[in-house]
């Protein structure tokens, strides 16, 4: 029942509570955390490539977002609680990206994203299944 995306949303709330209230140029304080160097890796063109703290939180939502629309092919009843604990979560992205500053930020932009995601295909996939579960629509068009 519990939605996986709620696990980046978690770091993300724990990196802007001890990142601050405002940073440089009237950007978020947390700004600063989420550009965090995590590793550099040197390519064969020369370049170094950075991975920042931010683009981990990104990826660990895809890996998330990836499970939850797997999950959403279930029709037991916990998918119902699932989908209903996501639009929580997603209301609550909307409510902190549109009133907190420390959440005005590209990457918990792209997390909210990806909530809507979840709740839009996860209840897509939910009905498009319990439909085939249950034969609804089957031979009535004739």
């Amino acid at each position: 029942m519990f939605p996986l995306l709620a696990l980046p949303w978690l770091l993300y709330v724990l990196i802007a509570m001890f990142s601050g209230d405002r940073g440089a140029s009237e950007l978020p304080a947390v700004t600063g955390a989420l550009e965090a160097t995590v590793f550099k890796l040197g390519m064969i063109s020369g370049v170094t490539w950075r991975l920042e703290a931010g683009d981990l939180l990104l990826l660990l939502g895809l890996l998330m977002l990836a499970i939850e629309i797997a999950k959403a092919t279930s029709s037991r009843s916990v998918s119902i609680a699932n989908h209903v604990a996501s639009m929580g979560l997603l209301l609550l992205c909307l409510i902190l990206f549109l009133s907190v500053g420390s959440f005005a930020t590209s990457t918990f932009f792209l997390l909210t994203m990806m909530v809507v995601f979840d709740v839009l295909v996860g209840a897509t996939v939910t009905i498009v299944s319990a439909r085939r579960d249950f034969g609804v629509g089957d031979g009535l068009a004739n």
